[in-house]
C-alpha cells in the first residue's frame, strides 16, 4: 500500500499547496452560498411584501344590495381601490377595462348578475334560478392573482353570510356540528422544516456531483492528455495501488469540498427561508444524530460520484471528452434530486432508499425532517457501498489495459 500512500500524498500536496485552488476549492464557495441565497431571500421577501402592500385596482359591476358594506366590513375594501358601476357603463367602458386588466393595469373586474338579488330573494325551490358573480382576472399578473384569491377567500365569503343570514335568519340553525383544533403529533422543533427538506437534498446531491466531477476529471484525464499518467503507469507501482490512491486522494478533496458547500448550505438556506417568511431553527432540526448520518451520506456519495468519474475519465482520452462523457450522468442526478423535491409519499420502502442518489436524497429529506430509520439509512448506505465496488473494479480493469490507459 505504499504506492497508494504516495498518490495520496501526491494528489493532496498538488491542491493543498496552491492557494488559489484552496480559495477557489474551499473558500469561495462558501462565501457565494451566503451572498446568493441570502440575496435570493431578501429580493423574494420584498417581492412578495410588495404584493402584500400593493392596493388592487378592482371594479364592481352592477354591486348588488348589501355587497359594499360586506366589503367594507370584512376589510377588503382597506387593500383595495374599488370602483363600482353600473352595467351600463361598464358596457361603454368594456373594451378599454379589459385591455388594461390584460396589461396589468387594473387587478380585478367582478361582474354581478343584472337581476342578482331579485334572483336571490325570489328563491324558492331547487328549479329557481340562483344569482352569479364571474370574475375576471389576469393570471399572469402576481397582483390580480392575490386580488382575485383575496376575493374569493374573504369577500365573497362575507357577502354570502350576509345573505344567508338574511334568509335564514340565525346562521347557528345551519350549524350541525363543529371541528375542533386539531391535536398535531409533531415536534414543535421541527416546525419550518419542510422547505429545508425539500431544497437540502437536491442541492446536495448536486453539488456533490459537480465538486467531484471538477476535481476528478482534470486529476485523471488532464493527467492523460498531458502525458503525466503515462509516466505513473510505468513507475514500480502496482496499479490496484494507483487505482485505490487515486479513489481515497480524489474523495478527501472532493469531500472537503461537498462538505463546504453542504455546511454552508444548512446556514445559508435559512437565510432565504427567512425572507420568505419561512422559521427554522437548525439547532433544534439537527442533533448530533442526524448531522452524524447526513455526514455519512455525504461522505460515500462522495465516494460514489468520485469512482464513477475516475472511471469516465479513464475511458476519455481527454479532459474535454471527460466532461461530455459526465454530462449525461449529471442529468441522471439532477433527476434523482428533482424526484425528491415533489415526492407525496411521506414514508419509503427500504428498496427506494438503497437506489444510489435517489434513495440518499430521500434519506436526507428524512433527516431534515425529524430523523430516518435506521434500516433505512443502512439499506442507503449499503446501496452507495454496493456501487463504489462496482466502479472501483471497473476502474482497476481499465487501469490494467494497455489500450485504454495508452488511448491505443
Amino acid at each position: 500500500m505504499k504506492g497508494s500512500v504516495r498518490i495520496i500524498k501526491k494528489e493532496l500536496k498538488r491542491v493543498f499547496g496552491n492557494k488559489r485552488l484552496i480559495f477557489s476549492m474551499y473558500i469561495m464557495p462558501v462565501i457565494l452560498m451566503f451572498l446568493v441565497y441570502g440575496f435570493m431571500g431578501k429580493m423574494m421577501g420584498g417581492m412578495q411584501q410588495d404584493i402584500v402592500e400593493h392596493t388592487s385596482q378592482v371594479y364592481v359591476v352592477d354591486a348588488p344590495t348589501g355587497m359594499k358594506e360586506a366589503l367594507d366590513a370584512c376589510g377588503y375594501s382597506n387593500g383595495a381601490d374599488i370602483t363600482y358601476m353600473s352595467a351600463d357603463e361598464f358596457s361603454m367602458q368594456k373594451g378599454e377595462l379589459e385591455f388594461k386588466l390584460k396589461e396589468a393595469q387594473i387587478d380585478l373586474i367582478v361582474k354581478c348578475d343584472a337581476d342578482f338579488y331579485n334572483k336571490f330573494e325570489s328563491y324558492a325551490a331547487p328549479t329557481d334560478a340562483i344569482p352569479s358573480i364571474t370574475l375576471c382576472y389576469n393570471s399572469t399578473s402576481n397582483y390580480s392573482s392575490r386580488a382575485y384569491n383575496m376575493f374569493n377567500s374573504v369577500a365573497a365569503p362575507a357577502y354570502k353570510t350576509v345573505l344567508q343570514a338574511e334568509r335564514f335568519g340565525d346562521l347557528n340553525r345551519l350549524v350541525v356540528f363543529n371541528i375542533n383544533e386539531p391535536e398535531l403529533f409533531e415536534y414543535e422543533s421541527k416546525k419550518g422544516t419542510q422547505f429545508l427538506s425539500m431544497i437540502l437534498p437536491y442541492m446536495i446531491v448536486l453539488m456533490l456531483f459537480t465538486s467531484a466531477m471538477s476535481i476528478t476529471v482534470d486529476a485523471i484525464a488532464g493527467e492523460k492528455e498531458r502525458g503525466t499518467m503515462a509516466s505513473m503507469l510505468l513507475a514500480p507501482i502496482n496499479r490496484s495501488e494507483i487505482v485505490v490512491g487515486k479513489i481515497v486522494s480524489l474523495a478527501i478533496l472532493s469531500g472537503l469540498s461537498a462538505l463546504c458547500y453542504a455546511v454552508s448550505m444548512v446556514f445559508a438556506i435559512p437565510l432565504m427561508g427567512e425572507g420568505m417568511g419561512e422559521e427554522l431553527d437548525l439547532a433544534n432540526v439537527f442533533g448530533i444524530v442526524e448531522i452524524l448520518e447526513l455526514i455519512a451520506i455525504v461522505l460515500f456519495i462522495d465516494l460514489l460520484f468520485v469512482s464513477i468519474l475516475i472511471f469516465v475519465s479513464i475511458l476519455a482520452k481527454d479532459s474535454k471528452t471527460a466532461s461530455t462523457y459526465a454530462v449525461p450522468i449529471m442529468l441522471i442526478v439532477i433527476a434523482a434530486g428533482i424526484a425528491t423535491m415533489f415526492s407525496a409519499q411521506d414514508t419509503h420502502s427500504i428498496v427506494q432508499m438503497a437506489i444510489p442518489v435517489y434513495g440518499n436524497a430521500l434519506v436526507i429529506q428524512a433527516i431534515c425532517n425529524g430523523g430516518v430509520d435506521f434500516l433505512g439509512f443502512l439499506a442507503s448506505i449499503g446501496g452507495l457501498v454496493v456501487g463504489i465496488v462496482i466502479f472501483t473494479i471497473f476502474t482497476t480493469k481499465a487501469f490494467n489495459s494497455e489500450k485504454i490507459m495508452f488511448n491505443a
